[in-house]
């Protein structure tokens, strides 16, 4: 095990969310399935907020595909180890592609949360930040300490990409605070928001 995947302090999913998306502006955010869904929904659910009810791996894929579309707007895509390790190809793809507007974040908890808790690859010694920076990722972050989530507003929000951020959280299960179901409902209320065309009905 090296040293980035050594044990050491998590921080609180929700907390680390909430600054991650505080003072947002025009943020367009995807996530991934299950609990950073209930967490970003926690914090507020939002327009411009692109929700995965499934299609577990394809966070990733569908954040590239919106910063390609909306190369002007930054993208921010938060989900979870489990669904990172099932899309790792992604990864590639993404920094061949190098969208400048995009960032990756991954609240890394150990555990596929949806399922029983159990162990991901990523509590075995799984370096996730090696493998982006092996992809060609320009910007790759490992937090442990909520003292250093402030430094990654400007990756988020500012600085040219596409970043790799993982968070390390606690594996606690927390209730869910889910945004709406109605996929289509979702699909045009996010489409409205993004290119001003009339609200969903």
């Amino acid at each position: 095990m090296n040293a980035e995947s050594a044990p050491a302090a998590a921080l609180d999913r929700r907390a680390a969310v909430a600054e991650l998306l505080a003072d947002r502006g025009d943020l367009l955010l995807v996530t991934g399935l299950g609990s950073p869904t209930w967490d970003c929904t926690a914090v507020a659910d939002h327009p411009l907020n692109f929700y995965l009810w499934g299609a577990m791996g394809s966070a990733v894929a569908v954040a590239l595909g919106l910063a390609l579309a909306q190369a002007r707007r930054r993208v921010l895509c938060v989900t979870g180890d489990g669904e990172m390790l099932m899309g790792l190809g992604s990864l590639a793809t993404v920094a061949v592609q190098r969208p400048a507007n995009l960032s990756i974040v991954v609240l890394d908890n150990e555990r596929y949360g949806e399922t029983g808790m159990q162990t991901t690859h990523t509590a075995h010694g799984v370096d996730l930040c090696s493998m982006a920076r092996g992809a060609g990722f320009p910007a790759v972050r490992l937090v442990r300490k909520a003292e250093e989530m402030a430094a990654l507003r400007p990756l988020v929000h500012d600085l040219p990409g596409p970043a790799f951020i993982q968070i390390k959280i606690a594996p606690a299960k927390l209730p869910m605070v889910l945004p709406p179901r109605d996929g289509a409902y979702l699909r045009q209320r996010f489409r409205s928001a993004v290119t001003g065309e009339g609200a969903p009905r």
